[in-house]
């Protein structure tokens, strides 16, 4: 059961990586009630999403052995 849960964790964290370095790559804007996020923090947000998604996968990989 855990091993499934670090594999999906690791799934949605890339996607969102994925969706945060297009938002960044492409300048899309991001409007949250009056604030527009600067694209600098969709890039942070790509790489932390990255580590967590890598993390999620090397657990999942060390549960096998």
């Amino acid at each position: 059961m855990t091993r499934a849960y670090e594999t999906i964790s690791g799934i949605v964290f890339a996607a969102v990586a994925l969706a945060q370095a297009l938002r960044a790559a492409n300048g899309w804007t991001l409007q949250v009630a009056a604030w527009s996020v600067p694209i600098w923090m969709s890039w942070i947000a790509a790489v932390v999403a990255t580590g967590l998604s890598v993390w999620a996968f090397r657990r999942t990989r060390a549960r096998r052995r």
